[in-house]
């Protein structure tokens, strides 16, 4: 059994490490009971899992997720990697997944590449060596050693965020391409032929890439032969408004800033309010993500949604079912929604 004795200071231990009899035992239950209860937890009565609950914090009992391992047990993780937990872009996917992941009796191992697939690739390794029991990434465009690796560990593995039919692994995502789209077709429509399209560096993120390529194509299908300036800059609002403040600068203004996320868009609009400048009389704004804040801006921004929290938790319950059944799953597209709110108007005269 464990205890342990406040002293005023620290936590100091009286006595031995309680094992998974211990817990049975004070939770009235067999061993097979209390693993059931943290590997299926759907299996087992609320009743029941509660009583078991208040045992092993009474008890301070700990799995041994290292030995489990080594007997061919599930390590009960699933990996997450993601470009970057420095912006709002993954927050509401990276909560969802995790919620969604802990009521199937699973936790996430987070980690970040920075937007290098090199880094991804070493990533990989380490979540492997800590023998998750299956990998989720972001997007669609990875290193071919990446790939590689997961094949020859015959790991689980799932891509989040983007879709397409053809995805080299089980993906779980929106059209990013057709988020674009969306966006270029609602500001072609209301006239605007000079635009500037502000996205972060496209190298290492399809994301950005498809989106960008979807806005093109909109744009030219709905407009003709439209003028597009392309600036990339970092996932920033303050680098956002940096750019914005030179687009404005030129001899000739762009009559719509489309921006390849929320994020560069709140910059935009604060560059623009710096400048005086009205929108969207003057100058119509675009996002694409719909983060939260963005409906509360003033003026409120136009955007299109990307649905993260759906995606996160989709995800989530297609990776468990992978894991649990050792089966494929299929890919699942979860579309994106044109949100026309007051940042854009038709281009001025």
């Amino acid at each position: 059994m464990t205890g342990r004795q406040y002293t005023g200071q620290r936590y100091e231990m009286t006595v031995k490490k309680a094992d998974i009899l211990a817990v049975a035992k004070a939770a009235r239950v067999s061993p097979s009971t209390v693993s059931r209860s943290f590997n299926h937890p759907d299996l087992v009565k609320p009743s029941t899992r509660k009583r078991i609950d208040r045992a092993v914090r009474r008890l301070g009992y700990i799995r041994n997720r290292a030995a489990q391992t080594i007997h061919g047990i599930r390590s009960g993780t699933i990996g997450l990697i993601v470009p970057t937990i420095d912006q709002a872009i993954f927050a509401e996917l990276i909560q969802s997944f995790s919620d969604a992941v802990e009521k199937t009796g699973f936790t996430i191992l987070l980690a970040s590449h920075g937007y290098s697939l090199d880094r991804e690739y070493a990533l990989t390794r380490k979540m492997l060596e800590h023998r998750v029991d299956g990998i989720a990434l972001i997007g669609l465009d990875h290193a071919t050693d990446t790939y590689e690796l997961l094949a020859q560990q015959n790991t689980p593995a799932l891509l989040l965020w983007n879709y397409a039919e053809d995805a080299p692994l089980p993906c779980v995502g929106s059209d990013n391409y057709r988020a674009g789209h969306l966006v270029g077709t609602h500001v072609a429509s209301l006239g605007h032929r000079h635009i500037a399209a502000v996205f972060p560096p496209l190298h290492g993120n399809d994301r950005a890439a498809q989106r960008l390529q979807g806005l093109a194509d909109g744009l030219r299908v709905n407009g003709g032969d439209p003028e597009i300036l392309q600036r990339e800059t970092p996932y920033s609002v303050a680098d956002a408004k940096q750019a914005v403040a030179e687009l404005m600068a030129a001899p000739r203004r762009p009559t719509a800033i489309v921006c390849g996320n929320d994020v560069l868009a709140w910059g935009a609009l604060h560059a623009l309010a710096r400048l005086g400048i009205s929108v969207p009389d003057q100058v119509t704004v675009t996002g694409i993500g719909d983060f939260h804040g963005s409906q509360d801006f003033e003026p409120a921004l136009t955007t299109v949604r990307i649905p993260a929290r759906a995606i996160g938790a989709r995800a989530a319950e297609t990776m468990a079912a992978m894991i649990t059944t050792d089966g494929t799953a299929e890919n699942l597209a979860l579309p994106p929604e044109l949100i026309v709110r007051a940042t854009s108007a038709p281009a001025p005269s």
